[in-house]
């Protein structure tokens, strides 16, 4: 029987005047693209193979190969009514079968099978892997389970699809020509068959790939490849740019190189620190060009980790042949201070900041510009999405957009050739949570990368995982005696440590500290305890404190952090700051006294890293340490805390130093569980499902405060394409319910909560908070 089809078949939808994307066109336009970026000639395609390992020729052409016929294959499946329906008909949206799904299961038509297997050298479990996962929205459970109809008509015979596999019979050097006449899906024989048969090669590649590494490397480039070939294709035909320019322009330019590194970041940042003086960087620092290309950097608060790792990344440049630096931070805010500081003084069109956030962060930049970025543009193609970013050279972003394509993010999968192409810097490695840290540790382990980790202080058990997944750790106790500056750094006594009894005692030392003129900074566990001691500070001392914590609208946490950051750069005036642990990580917070409630034993020595950093009250002050036990452990577990008392009297009531305090880290820090080596994308297989990279807050939610004013505002930035990310603020979970009346334009990620609760200068506070 034959079925009619379209006169021709579409793979998008139609846009107003535009031509029309066939299928025939975006398949062919695919491997075009798959083949411009990853060319073995150029330097993405050889840093792609290296990146995952496929080291011989032979692997490397095989790579391109299966990237080439998946690429013609994986949209295959929009040859199909209900598919055609959904590109012409508008409002049309159910359909019985995800194309993806359907191209994944064609490949296990029998006659399809015997096809390709024609040419002995293909790796069919592969290609399937990669078509039916490009989506990422595959898994056993849900792979060709209708969600509609119970048949389905397909378009397989049409012309369009006859010259999809042509072009398939040519690259894969096949000997005989392929028609499909398969013009109905139904869960009957042929199709049962295939979903039989697919489901138990599924299983069996799972199996297989734990026992056979190269075949996983492959497995991986292809899939990832594929979703960044389609994206090319897809956004570059959207947004009207040729394929072949675009790609020349933005993949095949010209390298890094070190004298580029160090002309465009380090000279600039040298002439800003030296004030017109003589000026020359630490042995420590210059010693970093030293280090190969795995190391783990640990040193002090202050001790000029970053410019190391900026050398570190020029000696890479020197070495081979690389398009990009990455600097990756834990948070939105050290990413867009770690911007500021050194990424910001790279060309405009070459510097890249990269999170949630970025384009609010951007435009505060513009308005308030550092020497670095002053009279800077930093836009990028938005429409292109992650794509925009594959022209710079120098980027400043979290963790999570880069090391994302671990849990299948697909922003993080379409930056991965950006990562391939890089030196990259992942700094604080202490702060990250387990399931962050099994993450990296996968990823030093599975993937070749310049890779150069940094923090102050680290656990011995994670120092252990890092050095057995290949880093080096600098500098070494050898290296220390021969670094005079450095030693001399962390030997020096910087601090005096007492324990107060609880909070009321140390409110009484922080309201006296402060009338005495000091700057004083108190980190505690709880959002809530931050608030609460601010206002018993202003209502009981008639002082009213900085208050910084996570739990503020974004553009009210922009000022909270430009504020405390400027109160501890100043020595002037007392000040006194009443913070979260969002204080602990790359935050140039200077104290004359610092309070904490006891913390983990590596958070502690990052808060005492905030105090007397610079030594600017000359070389015989020391800062005043205050701790106490909160009145509950959480967020941390008891034995945590009872670990960090034990690290506290053994410090003592004398002069302590940075030297001291690393020392007995390592013998009170509680040992952790290790990484056990899998991520989502090793584990895959045939399927891809999104996850985290972080552990998730199960019990917060991003919303916007009910007034009149942020909704109407936000409803302007929605209606004009603009970030509304200044008015979103993660509340618990309970309060991002207390507004039932929820305005249907709102994206449906986005909670609403009541702007009762919320001060400018407190934070978004529980009704109980509200009423003490």
């Amino acid at each position: 029987m034959t079925v009619e089809h379209p006169e021709r078949l579409l793979a998008k939808s139609r846009q107003p005047g535009k031509d029309e994307i066939t299928l025939r066109r975006h398949l062919f336009e695919t491997e075009q693209a798959a083949l411009q970026v990853f060319t073995l000639g150029g330097r993405w395609g050889r840093n792609w193979c290296r990146f995952f390992k496929l080291a011989t020729r032979d692997e490397q052409e095989q790579f391109l190969l299966h990237l080439r016929l998946a690429a013609l294959l994986h949209d295959i499946g929009k040859a199909n009514e209900d598919f055609y329906a959904a590109v012409t008909r508008p409002g049309f949206f159910q359909q019985t079968l995800r194309h993806e799904h359907l191209s994944a299961l064609l490949l296990h038509l029998p006659e399809v099978r015997s096809w390709l297997k024609q040419n002995t050298g293909l790796d069919l479990e592969v290609i399937t892997g990669a078509v039916l996962s490009h989506h990422i929205k595959a898994s056993e459970a849900e792979w060709c389970q209708p969600k509609a109809k119970t048949r389905l008509r397909l378009f397989y015979s049409h012309p369009e699809v006859d010259a999809v596999l042509d072009r398939i019979k040519e690259v894969a050097q096949l000997p005989d020509t392929m028609r499909l006449r398969a013009d109905v899906w139904a869960n009957t024989v042929p199709w049962s068959g295939a979903w039989e048969d697919g489901r138990r090669s599924a299983r069996r590649f799972i199996r297989e790939l734990r026992r056979d590494d190269r075949r996983l490397s492959l497995l991986m480039a292809v899939k990832a490849g594929l979703i960044v070939a389609d994206a090319v294709a897809s956004g570059l035909v959207r947004e009207g740019h040729d394929i072949d320019g675009w790609i020349k322009e933005r993949v095949h330019s010209l390298p890094v190189t070190a004298d580029g590194v160090t002309a465009g970041i380090l000279d600039p940042k040298a002439r800003q620190l030296s004030k017109g003086q003589p000026f020359d960087w630490h042995e420590f620092q210059k010693r970093a060009v030293t280090l190969g290309p795995r190391a783990l950097l640990l040193a002090a608060c202050g001790a000029g980790k970053t410019v190391a790792a900026w050398k570190w990344a020029a000696a890479q440049a020197a070495e081979r042949e690389i398009g990009k630096v990455i600097f990756l931070y834990p948070t939105r805010g050290t990413a867009t201070e770690g911007f500021r500081d050194y990424v910001g003084f790279a060309p405009e069109d070459e510097a890249g900041l990269l999170h949630g956030t970025a384009r609010y962060e951007l435009d505060a930049i513009a308005e308030n510009p550092t020497e670095a970025t002053r009279g800077k543009n930093y836009e990028t193609e938005d429409r292109l999405f992650a794509l925009g970013f594959w022209s710079k050279r120098y980027f400043s972003a979290t963790v999570d957009q880069f090391l994302g394509f671990m849990e299948h993010s697909y922003t993080g999968l379409c930056l991965l050739p950006v990562l391939a192409d890089s030196a990259l810097i992942i700094d604080e490695v202490h702060s990250f949570d387990r399931h962050m840290f099994d993450n990296l540790i996968c990823f030093l382990k599975t993937f070749d990368v310049p890779v150069l980790c940094m923090t102050a202080t680290l656990p011995p058990s994670r120092r252990d995982e890092l050095t057995d997944a290949g880093l080096r750790v600098y500098p070494t106790a050898a290296e220390r005696g021969e670094l005079a500056g450095l030693e001399d750094k962390e030997n020096h006594p910087r601090y005096k440590l007492e324990t107060t009894g609880d909070e009321n005692s140390a409110l009484r030392i922080a309201a006296d500290e402060y009338k005495n003129g000091r700057r004083v900074l108190w980190v505690v566990n709880t959002v809530s305890r931050c608030q609460r001691i601010a206002r018993r500070l202003e209502r009981r001392c008639s002082i009213k404190p900085l208050v910084y914590h996570s739990r503020f609208r974004l553009r009210d946490r922009k000022d909270r952090h430009v504020e405390t950051v400027a109160a501890f750069k100043q020595t002037t005036d007392a000040r006194i700051a009443i913070t979260t642990q969002v204080c602990e990580m790359s935050l140039d917070l200077d104290a004359d006294v610092l309070i904490t409630e006891y913390a983990p034993v590596s958070s502690l020595v990052q808060r005492f890293g905030r105090a007397n950093r610079h030594l600017i009250r000359g070389m015989d002050f020391r800062a005043r340490l205050v701790v106490y036990r909160p009145e509950n452990d959480l967020p941390y577990a008891r034995k945590e805390l009872d670990a960090a008392e034990a690290f506290l009297k053994k410090l003592g009531a004398g002069d302590i130093s940075q030297r001291l305090m690393s020392e007995l880290l390592e013998e009170y820090a509680l040992s952790e569980r290790v990484a056990d080596g899998t991520a989502r994308l090793l584990e895959g297989g045939y399927y891809a499902t999104p996850g985290t990279f972080r552990d998730v807050d199960e019990f917060t939610r991003p919303c916007v405060l009910n007034g009149e004013k942020d909704l109407a505002e936000v409803k302007a930035c929605l209606d004009t394409h603009k970030p509304y990310d200044a008015f979103v603020i993660n509340v618990p979970e309970k309060f991002s319910r207390a507004v039932e009346e929820r305005p249907a334009w709102l994206p449906k990620y986005l909670g609403v909560a009541s702007e009762r609760f919320y001060d400018p200068h407190y934070g978004f506070m529980t009704e109980q908070e509200e009423a003490d």
